[in-house]
């Protein structure tokens, strides 16, 4: 007698059990859980990987970057105290995948991506998912959106070196930017929330690994 064959996982168990570990890590606001739960994140994963994509690991995409762990997406997306109003700029675009959930909580996203290939694919997810509250910019997202600011959030999906003052400047004054600070592999990944008079109440989460914030834009690849 042969033993039974290992019972494969269907996709809806394999997203149930990723979203019950983000619960219990602590991602636990509940607009942020739906958002990522009704998120297809096969979209936004290269066929090579597509059987990781309910895993929670950051996954390799186009252009050396990354589709970040589900963890580190839910944790800054819930950093960002989101309200439905909130205007908020996005820096690095990569797959869509963050954008698309941030689009979910609020008004308008504003995303910068400097690979033309990737915000292209992006753009094209976007399209597909009748989202049309995401403005995308190809360009160098250390600069910002200084024609579109100020903005009541700001994300930086990339390590800035040090503190971003460019990107603060942006802010509104009681408005809160999340973003990896650090040089090395590992860096902290930091919330800065405005106190209405020009000065920042700065918090140390968690840390992170993320690629580094380049400046510039990128050759096409």
């Amino acid at each position: 007698m042969t033993g039974k064959a290992p019972k494969v996982e269907t996709g809806d168990i394999r997203l149930a059990k990723l979203m019950a570990s983000l619960r219990a890590q602590g991602v636990t606001n509940p607009a942020v859980t739906r958002a990522i739960e009704s998120t297809p994140r096969d979209l936004f994963t290269p066929d090579l990987f597509q059987e990781r994509v309910w895993e929670d690991s950051a996954l390799p995409i186009a252009c050396g970057q990354t589709l970040s762990q589900p963890f580190i997406v839910g944790l800054m997306t819930q950093a960002l105290r989101l309200e439905r109003r909130s205007r908020v700029l996005e820096i690095g675009t990569g797959s869509g995948y963050q954008t698309t959930i941030l689009s979910k909580l609020s008004r308008l996203v504003y995303t910068i991506e400097r690979y033309r290939t990737l915000m292209t694919a992006a753009e094209l997810r976007f399209k597909q998912l009748d989202l049309t509250n995401i403005i995308t910019k190809f360009g160098d997202g250390g600069l910002g959106w200084p024609e579109q600011a100020p903005f009541d959030r700001i994300m930086v999906t990339a390590a800035a070196s040090d503190e971003p003052e460019i990107l603060l400047g942006q802010l509104k004054p009681n408005g809160v930017l999340v973003a990896p600070i650090g040089k090395g592999p590992v860096q902290v990944l930091k919330r800065y929330t405005g106190d209405g008079h020009g000065g920042f109440a700065v918090e140390s989460m968690t840390e992170v690994r993320f690629v580094p914030l380049l400046d510039g834009v990128a050759k096409d690849l």
